[in-house]
């Protein structure tokens, strides 16, 4: 192998390999190229997929920044899906931005779009509203909704509230992360990974008027069609997301996936504490009201018995919740929301009834105190804290606009749980501590309507089975019938023979000509069976509470 002596600096000689090797290092690379390039000023040649596509001006008062997406550009690559995940680091099943397909139209004259999503940076962000730790924040100048990582205690509520499936879970982290429109590529003049990823251009940065959005989606009757036709409905955030294209959409549009069931997580933690809090706060009920209806000579030790197992229960409910936290222990922080996350408020008052319950429980078990600190006082403040946050749980849960949890269904659920729940402990105790007949009896009887109560609650949802759409609320009775049947069955089963038939036998029981010799325990095993399988079937409950809610959520996307 021979080069030309005026293109080596070994003239007249054989060039070795090693000779060519060190030749070539001193070759420009690619990079040196394009930093050179950039030195001189000269424009690259991919000068307009990263600011073409993006505004270099920033906006002003009452504008901010948003994506536009052109459906009749977008030919659904995943380009942009697979740039942003790459780009940010995202974990393998952890993705930022989804695309979906929308269809309609008639027989003769059919319509598809494919849509790209992500974070619509909305002008009312619900995941910013419903933070108890304030780890949101909207950038006054940008617009741009960003999550401070380092605040995140990894409560997901915001995962719940967010409409548009947009904060995601880390289980690696134990924090929730979203689309910041890559702000920090923003600030350099630099599009965002999506936008600069499109061979189509489909995707770009525009600006919007906050207050113009906000007119036109809370104002309009057919906002959503506005938006995105088989999105969620836009006066609840006012995303700022503009979807365009050159030919008017039709009406029946809907997303390809709108008839597909979803199971969603079952968040046992919250299952637990929500069932066991309201035990509490119903055991704590009847300790207070008990004794303006009975009286309690005759079974001394059941008032201090029955306080001591409601705190006890109602500790063990706040402790379990921590277990859902991905960093339970910056969960100090969650009154920081109080102004605007229901989150907030039930830990607050929770918090509250667990103190009051504590100094409650306290008086009962030492009565020489009770001469000074008023405890009938502490008792109902105690359980009025306690019904302050059964009713903050079912707030929490309706503040997520989802139709199964709204507050006419949700309400009356936690009330007749904690009425049953409670009437179950209280019979326990009050066998177990020697009261007379008329009290077990009644307290029976109350288990039982509560129950009947709880059952009648969770009937309606069935007859959306006879609705044709697929609204949510069909979608949630479908899986109840279909996919969760087996689960729903044994809820339903363990209502009726925990919660009715055995009250019934045992309140029968109590009343009739021959009752248990004293001393029986089966009078106790039968109070603890009532309260064991009540106290299951209102666990199996709760997990399809969390599991068959069906919310609205962007094509393509899977709502969480």
């Amino acid at each position: 192998m021979r080069r030309d002596p005026s293109s080596s600096s070994i003239p007249d000689e054989t060039i070795t390999l090693v000779d060519a090797l060190l030749a070539e290092q001193q070759s420009l690379t690619a990079v040196d190229k394009f930093s050179r390039s950039h030195d001189r000023h000269a424009e690259p040649v991919q000068t307009r997929y990263y600011r073409d596509l993006i505004l270099l001006a920033k906006p002003g008062p009452g504008a901010q920044y948003a994506f536009e997406v052109d459906l009749d550009q977008c030919s659904g690559c995943k380009a942009c899906v697979t740039a942003c995940h790459s780009l940010n680091g995202l974990d393998e099943e952890e993705t930022w931005r989804n695309v979906g397909l929308l269809h309609g139209g008639t027989f003769l004259k059919p319509v598809q779009r494919t849509v790209t999503t992500a974070c619509h940076h909305c002008v009312d962000p619900a995941c910013l509203n419903g933070c108890p730790v304030l780890a949101y924040e909207k950038d006054a100048v940008t617009g741009i909704v960003k999550h401070l990582d380092d605040q995140c205690i990894g409560c997901q509520y915001c995962v719940l509230k967010c409409p548009y499936d947009v904060p995601k879970y880390s289980e690696r982290l134990g924090i929730v992360r979203k689309c910041d429109m890559c702000s920090s590529r923003l600030s350099a003049g630099e599009a965002p990974a999506c936008v600069q990823a499109c061979p189509n251009e489909a995707i770009r940065i525009t600006v919007v008027d906050q207050a113009s959005m906000s007119a036109t989606y809370r104002e309009s009757a057919s906002a959503t069609n506005l938006f995105l036709p088989g999105s969620p409905a836009p006066a609840y955030t006012v995303p700022t997301t503009r979807y365009r294209s050159a030919h008017a959409l039709p009406e029946s549009l809907a997303a390809a996936d709108a008839q597909e069931l979803h199971p969603q997580p079952a968040h046992t933690p919250l299952g637990f504490m929500l069932v066991l809090s309201q035990l509490s706060v119903g055991a704590f009920t009847l300790e207070q009201v008990l004794p303006q209806v009975v009286e309690y000579r005759a079974a001394p030790g059941l008032r201090p018995a029955l306080g001591l197992a409601a705190l006890g229960i109602g500790l063990l409910a706040l402790g379990i919740s921590t277990l859902h936290l991905g960093r339970p222990f910056g969960a100090w922080r969650a009154f920081l929301g109080l102004r605007r996350s229901w989150l907030s408020r039930e830990i607050v008052v929770f918090g509250a009834f667990a103190g009051l319950a504590l100094l409650h429980t306290g008086l009962l078990w030492f009565p020489p105190l009770q001469r000074t600190w008023l405890p009938d006082q502490l008792g109902w403040a105690t359980v009025v804290t306690g019904w302050l946050g059964v009713f903050s749980s079912a707030m929490l849960y309706h503040d997520t606009q989802r139709a199964y949890w709204r507050l006419h269904s949700s309400g009356p659920k936690f009330m007749a749980t904690a009425t049953l729940l409670g009437a179950a402990l209280a019979l326990v105790l009050a066998v177990g501590t020697g009261s007379p007949s008329p009290l077990p009896a009644s307290l029976a009887l109350l288990v039982l309507f509560g129950t009947v109560a709880k059952l009648a609650s969770e009937w309606p949802i069935f007859r959306h089975l006879q609705n044709e759409e697929f609204t949510p609320l069909h979608k949630t009775a479908r899986l109840l019938e279909g996919r969760l049947g087996l689960m729903h069955r044994s809820r339903v089963a363990l209502g009726l023979v925990g919660g009715i038939l055995m009250p019934a036998v045992f309140a029968l029981g109590m009343t009739s000509s021959r009752p248990a010799a004293p001393g029986s325990l089966l009078p106790f095993i039968h109070a603890a069976l009532i309260l064991l399988l009540s106290l299951g079937g209102e666990l199996l409950e709760r997990r399809l509470f969390f599991i068959a809610v069906q919310p609205v959520k962007m094509p393509g996307g899977i709502a969480a």
